[in-house]
């Protein structure tokens, strides 16, 4: 397992729609270890893979407590089937909006649709920090951020704060 490099606001690449996995095999297996490795390493609650620069539909997540063993889960193809008319807000951040955080309304629960890693569909039912940090992550693969879901005012002031650091880095 490998650990890769986070793409980082304002990177274009955080832009991008990922596109479906054609076939669970062993290098998409490997690719989704060196994301568990990469979140585990941040440290985070989960990982798209196009925040390591690879735009294919598939993500990572473990949402275990500090003091609980591990408990990762891969999602290939996720998609939302299903949300709750009840919202709930949580405070947000990103692995690619490092030292971010704001409030984020979003449906308290949700139904995704996905395939494991054997390449099985599998139907997950989540509420609370799970639905929030599934919906957050399929976010990714369509090229939104969290910051999307906050006002234009605080999203440009974030981007101008990420597109000045990266220029004074020589990034951009």
């Amino acid at each position: 397992m490998t650990i890769k490099p986070l793409i980082i606001l304002p990177d274009p690449v955080l832009r991008q729609v990922s596109k479906p996995v054609e076939r669970v095999d062993s290098e998409l297996l490997s690719l989704a270890n060196d994301m568990l490795e990469t979140m585990y390493d941040a440290p985070g609650i989960g990982l798209a893979a196009i925040q390591i620069g690879v735009p294919r539909r598939m993500l990572v997540i473990d949402v275990a407590k500090e003091d609980e063993p591990k408990q990762p889960v891969v999602f290939i193809n996720p998609e939302i089937v299903a949300s709750s008319d009840d919202l709930s807000t949580y405070e947000e951040g990103c692995l690619s909006i490092p030292d971010y955080y704001a409030e984020v309304e979003r449906p308290a629960s949700v139904t995704v649709k996905s395939l494991d890693r054997d390449g099985k569909e599998q139907l997950t039912r989540a509420e609370g920090l799970l639905a929030t940090c599934l919906q957050h992550e399929i976010d990714h693969l369509d090229g939104v951020l969290f910051i999307d879901h906050i006002s234009r005012l605080k999203r440009d002031m974030v981007i101008k704060r990420f597109t000045k650091a990266a220029k004074s880095k020589g990034v951009l």
